[in-house]
């Protein structure tokens, strides 16, 4: 397959590219300066084969987008779990307190569902933290581990799965500590939880180091999402990841507290960060929602500190975290939104920083996840998403839904738009999709 008349900002983007697939894997990739004519015009609404050539016409195209932090068990439960505050600690307690109500189909459908909407999307890659609390009864306590897992290897020809159980952030008894070992033992990816909840935060983060050491497993961490510049439990991950020789292991997320922390007080914890090799996720979608709401006047906007954790060069990635639940009633798994939403929280609007935007949601998650191999490199897996758009200006102004999704050797989904002009004169759109192919 050859695509010509490609624009791929994340190398050029001003040039255009002629992109050569064989077998799956990227042979050739050939820029110009100049649009070749004389092939058939790719289109998202024709039946896509895995064979042939089309001009792009200068759409963009991008490496598949990888979500390097999701909630999928808790996706799609605001039918059945609210949140009358918005408060990060009502939707806690209403989600720890209603979820044994859920049966793993219902669990499983929901993960499967967010799993197809953020294909649709362009995402190829996700990891997800999923709950993993011991004080519910035992089918409860598994439910969501089993049903990610089942979920993971039933969608594994379309989309990577990375499973990231949260342990508890309480002192474990012998009960609990069966749990976890037996919970590790299923073949999950890494480590996840929030130290920053725990009554005893140190000896969690403790906890959670130790096992991974055991079991060999990455960490990814909520951290010190919360508004009160106190709260900086950061630090002790850092100290741990250093003591424990984990540099590059670790990622640690959200980091509100670090916003709202004095600036010199938060530049030492970014370069603690710096010299622990600590990875970094912002939420800004999630964050928005939650943060701020104890504040009067001017409200915070929740999100992290952005700019600085960039400027240090720690990788950054932006990331969906919950979608339509009780953490956050919107969303619908698209990482271009989310790229978006960073733009605004960040003030990453300028024509330098669409590129940089374009890769905290592309090659800065993969490289958090671990992930190579895979986009859009010679010698690659090719594994991309195709935008009916032309420029970076376009693609983020216009968020456009009309994409395509190539990975695991061929098309994996379609979306298209026809615009549509009602009798009124208004423009009414409408969306058509073909999620497998």
């Amino acid at each position: 397959m050859k695509l010509w008349n490609v624009k791929i900002p994340i190398y050029d983007k001003d040039a255009f590219f002629e992109l050569e697939i064989e077998n799956g894997m990227v042979v050739s990739l050939d820029r110009h300066h100049e649009k070749i004519s004389g092939y058939h015009v790719f289109s998202f609404s024709e039946k896509l084969e895995k064979d042939g050539e089309w001009d792009a016409k200068g759409r963009i195209v991008l490496p598949g987008l990888a979500d390097a932090h999701m909630h999928l068990d808790k996706s799609h439960s605001l039918y059945a779990v609210g949140n009358e505050s918005g408060t990060l600690e009502e939707a806690i307690e209403n989600y720890s307190t209603y979820s044994p109500n859920f049966t793993d189909a219902d669990v499983k459908a929901r993960i499967k569902k967010t799993a197809f909407a953020a294909l649709k999307h362009g995402t190829t890659a996700i990891r997800t933290h999923i709950d993993f609390n011991t004080k519910l009864d035992r089918a409860a306590n598994f439910r969501g581990v089993r049903m990610v897992l089942e979920a993971k290897k039933e969608l594994s020809e379309l989309i990577d799965i990375q499973v990231f159980p949260m342990l508890p952030y309480f002192q474990y008894g012998e009960k609990d500590r069966t749990r976890i070992e037996e919970m590790l033992a299923l073949g999950v990816d890494g480590i996840g939880g929030a130290p920053h909840l725990s009554e005893v935060p140190h000896e969690t983060i403790d906890e959670i180091f130790r096992y991974a050491g055991e079991y060999d497993l990455p960490i990814d961490l909520h951290t010190d999402e919360s508004d009160d510049p106190r709260v900086d439990t950061i630090l002790y991950v850092a100290e741990k990841t250093i003591q424990t020789n984990y540099q590059g292991r670790v990622t640690v997320d959200h980091l509100c507290s670090l916003a709202a922390m004095e600036k010199n007080k938060a530049i030492r914890v970014i370069q603690k960060m710096k010299e622990a090799e600590l990875m970094a996720i912002t939420l800004p979608a999630a964050n928005m929602y939650l943060q701020g709401r104890d504040d009067e006047g001017l409200v915070r906007r929740g999100t992290t500190r952005i700019g600085e954790i960039r400027d240090y060069g720690i990788p950054l990635a932006a990331a969906s975290d919950n979608v339509c639940d009780p953490f956050h009633p919107f969303g619908r798994a698209d990482l271009l939104q989310i790229a978006q939403l960073t733009g605004y929280t960040g003030h990453m609007g300028g024509r330098e920083d669409l590129p940089e935007l374009v890769k905290m949601i592309t090659t800065i998650p993969k490289q958090i996840m671990g992930i190579s191999g895979k986009g859009l490199s010679i010698g690659e897996e090719a594994t991309f998403v195709m935008f009916d758009a032309q420029t970076l200006e376009e693609l983020f102004a216009e968020l456009p839904q009309t994409r395509a999704v190539f990975g695991k050797g061929r098309w994996l989904s379609r979306v298209w738009q026809e615009e549509r002009i009602a009798v009124e004169g208004e423009y009414v759109y409408g969306e058509r999709a073909h999620p497998l192919l």
